[in-house]
Formats: C-alpha cells, sequence, structure tokens
C-alpha cells in the first residue's frame, strides 16, 4: 500500500512540475503601426518606445516580418490559425471570418494543453464575429474575453447611450455581454490584461492582448494628455447623415498640422501600457517563463500618419508598406537576446512556433514554419521560402529575394485612405536591392516573371481546394 501511495505521489508532484515549468505565453498586437515606428528601428527620429524596445533586447526583432492582408479582418485569422485567411473564404473585408473549426487558433491549441486563457481587447474576423459564432473569442479557445468586435472603436466612450449618437462609441463586451464601462480603451486593456495575469499567474496561461492603439486617432486621447502637448481636441463626428469619409479628410494626411502628434500619443500610450505589463510580470516573478511575442496586424496607415520608413504605401495596399509589420519575440532565456534578424518570417509563423515552445501539437493545416530553432542560435535559412498574397485588388508573391505585384484595381474602398498611386499591371522587384519597390524589372527577368506566376496560380488552385 505504501508503495501505491508514494507512486502516486511521485505522479501527482511530476504532473505538477511539468505544469509549473510550461511557459507562459502573451501575445500583443498593435493596430495599424507603421514600420519605422519603434525607436529601436533606428528609423524614425520623432518616436520614443523604451518597453517596446526592451523586448526587442530580449528577444529577436524582425525586420522582414509581414503579415497576410494589408487589413486586419484577413489578417487576423492568418494569426490567429497559422494558416493562410482564404482557406476560409476570407479574402477581404466582409469574408466569412473565422469560421472553419478545421483550423485550430492559438487559444485551441494552448487551451487543450492545459493553459488558462484570455482575450483582452479588439478582434475582428468577418460575419462571424457575433457571441454565437466561432468567429468570437469565447468560442475559439479564450475562458475570458473583454473588448470590442470590428474596426474601429471611440477610445473614450463606451457606453450604450451614446452608440447611435457618436462614431463607433458604445458599450465593450464583458465575456459575450455588451456593458457600459468608463476610461480610456487603451488603459482599459492594460489594466485587464494585467488582472488576468494576477489572477493566473500560479498556472500556466494564455493572454492575447490586442489593442486598437494605434488606429484612427480621431477617437480622442484624454483630456490631461492633450493639454500637456497643447493639442486642441478633435471632435467626435455625430452619426448624421453627413458623409464621415468627407469630415475626416481635414484631420487624415497630410492635412493636418499635427496629425502625427496625435498618432505619437497613442503610441505612447501603447508603450506605456506594454511596459506596466512587463513590470507586473517581474513583481509577480514570472517574467523569466512568460514568452511575449509583439506584432502589428498590418501595415502603417498613412492617412493617419503612421511611418512606414523607405517602404512604399501602407494599409490596404499589397505593397512593402501595407505587408511587412513590426514584429518581435521575447524571453529572457533565449540565446540570442538583442537579435536582429532579416529573414523573411510571417504572422503565420506564431501559431507553430509557440505551440513548439510549449509542448503543445503543432495542427496540421498550418502554412506558417517553426521559429523556435532560431532561439537556440540556429540560423534560419528563407531565401527559397515562398509566401503569398491575394486580395480582390493586388496579387503578390514573394520568393527569397524576388516579389512579383499584380496590381488589377485600386483598393479605394475609403475615399484618399491608401495616399499612393496603384498603377495597373505585373511587376517585379528585388528586394534586397529596392525594399522600396521603386524600379521594376519585368522586362529585364521575363523568366522570373512566368516563373513566379505559375507559382502564384499553383497555390491559388490549392486553396480553392482547401475551401470545400
Amino acid at each position: 500500500m505504501s508503495k501505491i501511495i508514494t507512486t502516486l505521489l511521485f505522479l501527482t508532484c511530476s504532473i505538477f512540475a511539468a505544469e509549473k515549468d510550461k511557459l507562459n505565453v502573451i501575445v500583443i498586437m498593435a493596430d495599424d503601426l507603421g514600420y519605422a515606428d519603434l525607436s529601436c528601428t533606428g528609423l524614425a527620429d520623432d518616436v520614443q518606445t523604451p518597453n517596446i524596445d526592451g523586448l526587442a533586447k530580449k528577444g529577436i526583432r524582425f525586420t522582414n516580418a509581414y503579415a497576410t492582408s494589408p487589413i486586419c479582418n484577413a489578417s487576423r485569422i492568418g494569426i490567429a490559425t497559422g494558416a493562410y485567411q482564404q482557406r476560409q473564404g476570407t479574402y477581404w473585408y466582409q469574408g466569412k471570418g473565422l469560421h472553419d473549426p478545421r483550423f485550430k487558433t492559438i487559444g485551441e491549441s494552448l487551451k487543450a494543453r492545459g493553459y488558462k486563457t484570455g482575450y483582452v481587447g479588439k478582434f475582428h474576423h468577418g460575419r462571424d464575429d457575433q457571441p454565437k459564432h466561432r468567429g468570437f473569442p469565447l468560442n475559439h479557445g479564450y475562458d475570458s474575453f473583454y473588448g470590442f468586435s470590428g474596426g474601429t472603436k471611440h477610445y473614450l466612450i463606451h457606453n450604450k447611450a451614446s452608440e447611435k449618437k457618436i462614431y463607433r462609441a458604445g458599450p465593450m463586451y464583458v465575456q459575450d455581454k455588451r456593458i457600459d464601462v468608463e476610461g480610456f480603451s487603451t488603459e482599459l486593456f492594460g489594466e485587464k490584461g494585467r488582472d488576468f495575469v494576477r489572477k493566473h499567474k500560479d498556472e500556466p496561461f494564455h493572454l492575447f492582448l490586442s489593442f486598437n492603439a494605434v488606429h484612427h486617432y480621431i477617437n480622442q486621447l484624454p483630456k490631461s494628455y492633450l493639454k500637456e502637448k497643447n493639442l486642441k481636441q478633435i471632435p467626435d463626428f455625430k452619426n448624421t447623415k453627413k458623409d464621415k469619409y468627407k469630415w475626416r479628410e481635414e484631420f487624415d494626411f497630410p492635412n493636418h498640422p499635427e496629425g502625427r502628434k496625435y498618432y505619437l500619443g497613442h503610441l505612447y500610450y501603447l508603450d506605456r501600457e506594454i511596459g506596466l505589463l512587463l513590470d507586473e510580470l517581474e513583481i509577480l516573478k514570472i517574467a523569466d517563463k512568460t514568452i511575449i511575442v509583439f506584432i502589428g496586424d498590418n501595415g502603417g496607415g498613412l492617412s493617419l500618419y503612421a511611418n512606414n520608413g523607405v517602404l512604399k504605401g501602407g494599409k490596404f495596399t499589397s505593397f512593402e508598406g501595407g505587408l511587412r509589420v513590426p514584429m518581435i519575440i521575447s524571453h529572457p532565456d533565449f540565446k540570442t537576446a538583442n537579435m536582429v534578424s532579416n529573414a523573411m518570417v510571417s504572422s503565420l509563423d506564431l501559431h507553430p512556433t509557440i505551440c513548439s515552445m510549449t509542448g503543445s501539437e503543432i495542427p496540421k493545416n498550418v502554412d506558417g514554419i517553426n521559429l523556435s530553432p532560431m532561439f537556440n542560435g540556429d540560423q534560419l535559412k528563407t531565401e527559397r521560402r515562398v509566401l503569398y498574397w491575394d486580395t480582390p485588388h493586388q496579387k503578390a508573391i514573394r520568393k527569397g529575394k524576388w516579389k512579383l505585384l499584380i496590381n488589377e484595381g485600386d483598393p479605394n474602398t475609403i475615399p484618399g485612405i491608401h495616399k499612393v498611386e496603384i498603377p495597373k499591371g505585373t511587376f517585379l522587384y528585388n528586394l534586397d536591392k529596392d525594399p522600396g519597390e521603386n524600379k521594376d524589372l519585368s522586362s529585364e527577368y521575363p523568366e522570373i516573371v512566368q516563373d513566379l506566376l505559375k507559382d502564384l496560380k499553383k497555390w491559388q488552385g490549392e486553396v480553392k481546394k482547401s475551401q470545400k
């Protein structure tokens, strides 16, 4: 009998130790953040992001990281599943969303591994974003949810009474109920993220913290910040018959002389809340067992004064400025701390990488690759890697240094929003030499154009088959 008890105690302790040894996982997402808008990049002299820079010092910052779409609605599906969102029929806004249970999410993979899971902030997948559908966070792996659904949310007004009066005002979801709350959304999301971490500090957890900063600044900054920076309050758009985009034009780039200052205000609060979360991990003594991923959902929005550096275009376009995003993976034990990698990586890689680092099963249908060998110092060779993009307006493929871009139309669904000319045609760029996509080489290398076109069409056909 004593041997049985001893064996049971040993097994119980072993299971408990295994649980304690699991790495916590926090994914932090910024909304519409410019490629150059982290001070650690050294690309913008008006930016200060000390806390995000601190993440980079403890891990790897990727300079060639890509979203799967130039809009968040689609790209967030790719991030969640590690599979191209086109496999679920989403190519642009108003797609089917995260509707297909064959494509597991990060939340589902970690929950199956015994993690406590929480989603805080913005989610936006498509037509299935309602509480009864799979796209809602509580229905794809998350135990708790605090936030909102959709592209834009007022930063300061979150009550039912204002919902039909002020553009994008309205309650927050608390679990699956819409509740009136007060506060500045960036601070609210930071606070709820810290609450989740405190609640689950003694067990393995996964937090997906999705800020709506730095999405359009028209939805206001706190009055104290405006006063400190001597900025005028931008008036809210009242839900009248007036065209909201006409109203917005006077504030969009380049029309507002202080537009960049409002953008930097939202970036300041985003970085500050990330710093408070990092401090909380230290206070709770769990920083040394927590993986932190920081990523943008798509390229920086030019109309809201984001800076994409030398990259052409921005959000809505399939130029590099619309697809390339800030991405950092941080953990104190990495042998590659303070490393900058030029390897071509994708937001698709987050799901398999997180699964590998937590001992979770990697879904068989992911399109991303496992980056975790890099954290032991292994080199990631991406010269032959291929990434694809497919929207109703532009198609693209990148293979090694080459990018083929097919412009079939103008993604100008919102007047004046993308701030860049999009000529029709097929274009070839050598991104190693020309990251700004200034010199079309299609006439000089017709054989490369044909090879890339063939690869792209083959991928499109394979995606169509996977939708069935």
